[in-house]
């Protein structure tokens, strides 16, 4: 049965695939490094990231805010007799994503200069990983055929796999099989649901009793609320352990402590968004009735990693570990505000899945720095290093500041955001939600103050500051934690016509707030 036509359609672009050639440009990188001479190797890595970056930001240039919802799309069929397309397609949350992914690839290949040096396998292995890395990430996000997307949500574990368990530290293997099973699970149970999906869009009369993975037309097929909350469960479970959200979130910890600093950057910054792109775009979209029905329980599960997250980083005694758990606490408010299904909360969530890659992302780079020049993870084998390495204890303040939201920093809009999307429809979860933001004050400035004031230790007291290199990976992120804290406007008029596409979906409105009763003219002196 052959339904789909075989030719390439390119849409509103002006002919040009902008997105294929934007994951196409590292997947090319990612031969000629494996293939190139080893002395280049890190010098291929980080011109075709950068080539890849300038291809994006191009890119966005020509994204229409008062455009179609959808841009860039592109869609060939693929696999024609079970209605499979190659289809890709970026609305505004899905191109800040793909900008955020672009942004942080050459920044972690600065970074990551030497964090393969040591290992067993070659460097140019570990390099051609992290390229092949940013295809698929940018794959799942600009993915609008469920089936492609599903590919893609599959493939991106196997480089990071190698990159933990081949070129980790500690107890890597365990953490690398650990963190593979995790999502296998996940993904099994989201494939599930992607084939009855598929079945039942074959008898949608919308579908044409065809059946189909394109997301365009599954959003319009009629479900019963029974189906709808079975498929939402295979679908949201999937996204919570990518996520990761509580108490799906024990991986994480494990997989952060054992990665070098710049794959879990990766696994942290970009990787982990997939989950929460995926609960807005086919948890809310796909399947309303779902998502109505689990909202209560998911935002208690949300209020839970919000406040366990915290309370655990507190008590860490290492620094990689400690960021892991922030990360649980994070994602916390980032799904909190997506299931508050407030305009507020929904933009709030996807600037805080921007603004954490960048927070997070400088903050774990400036530890790694720290772990190469000590040769230790532990918070207690540092003290005094603001002494010794001034420029690397600021650049790590600020980092910290954004992690705790400090107004003036770009988490804190984002946070403002989601707390008030939440408190206008769940006012207790939003109280609770509050605590969050005592807490993390607590665990940032206390690694802080262990780590960076106090007398001088021995084993720093020689520490050299940052050196060239290292400050081209992280000011160009703490610049943009300033800046976006300063002026969000740019990233939120792309994100929030997308927003209210999805609230609009899904008949969605934003609570009226409550005034006090008019009095009556009669009433009146």
């Amino acid at each position: 049965m052959v339904f789909a036509t075989s030719a390439i359609t390119v849409a509103g672009t002006g002919g040009v695939p902008w997105l294929t050639v934007a994951g196409g440009i590292p997947l090319v990188g990612a031969v000629a490094v494996a293939f190139g001479p080893a002395r280049l190797t890190r010098y291929m890595t980080l011109a075709f990231s950068v080539v890849t970056l300038g291809w994006v930001i191009a890119m966005a240039t020509q994204f229409k805010t008062s455009g179609p919802t959808f841009q860039f799309t592109e869609e060939y069929s693929w696999i024609p007799q079970f209605g499979v397309h190659y289809a890709l397609g970026a609305d505004g949350i899905a191109l800040v994503l793909i900008g955020m992914t672009a942004v942080l690839m050459p920044v972690v290949v600065l970074a990551s200069w030497h964090d393969a040096d040591d290992a067993k396998r070659s460097p140019k292995v570990y390099f051609a990983l992290m390229l092949v890395l940013e295809t698929m990430m940018i794959g799942v996000f600009a993915a609008t055929d469920v089936f492609l997307f599903y590919v893609f949500f599959e493939a991106m574990l196997i480089p990071m796999y190698f990159m933990i368990g081949s070129f980790g530290v500690g107890a890597r293997q365990y953490a690398a099989v650990k963190f593979l099973l995790y999502s296998l699970l996940g993904g099994l149970l989201m494939l599930v649901a992607v084939i009855a999906l598929y079945v039942y869009a074959g008898q949608s009369a919308t579908t044409g009793h065809h059946g189909t993975f394109m997301f365009y037309s599954l959003a319009q097929v009629a479900l019963s609320s029974t189906v709808q909350k079975w498929l939402f469960l295979g679908f949201f479970i999937a996204f919570a352990i990518k996520a990761p959200l509580w108490p799906f979130h024990t991986w994480l910890p494990d997989a952060t402590a054992s990665a070098q600093p710049g794959a879990a950057v990766l696994m942290l910054g970009v990787m982990d968004k997939v989950g929460t792109f995926g609960m807005i775009r086919y948890c809310l979209e796909l399947f309303p009735d779902g998502f109505h029905y689990f909202t209560p329980v998911i935002l208690v599960l949300c209020v839970i990693s919000i406040i366990y997250g915290a309370l655990v980083a507190i008590g860490q005694t290492s620094m990689k570990r400690l960021i892991g758990y922030t990360s649980i606490s994070h994602f916390g408010f980032i799904v909190l505000g997506i299931f508050a299904l407030t305009s507020q909360g929904q933009s709030g969530a996807t600037l805080y899945m921007v603004n954490h890659g960048f927070s997070t992302g400088a903050l774990l780079l400036i530890a790694g720095f720290l772990i190469v020049r000590r040769g230790s993870d532990k918070i207690s084998d540092y003290g005094g290093v603001q002494k010794v390495a001034p420029t690397l204890a600021g650049l790590f303040l600020i980092s910290g500041l954004a992690g705790l939201a400090l107004p003036g920093l770009s988490t804190f809009v984002s946070e403002f955001l989601v707390l008030v999307g939440t408190f206008s429809r769940y006012k207790v979860a939003g109280a609770f939600a509050v605590a969050g933001i005592v807490l993390a004050a607590i665990y940032i400035l206390w690694m802080y103050q262990r780590t960076m004031n106090g007398p001088v230790a021995e084993s720093v007291s020689t520490m050299p500051d940052l050196r060239p290199r290292e400050l081209l990976a992280v000011v160009p992120l703490v610049a943009l934690i300033i800046a976006m804290g300063v002026y969000p406007k740019p990233i939120l008029d792309v994100i929030n016509p997308a927003v209210q596409s999805t609230m609009s979906q899904v008949h969605a409105t934003d609570p009226v707030p409550a005034h006090p009763a008019v009095a009556q003219k009669g009433d009146q002196p």
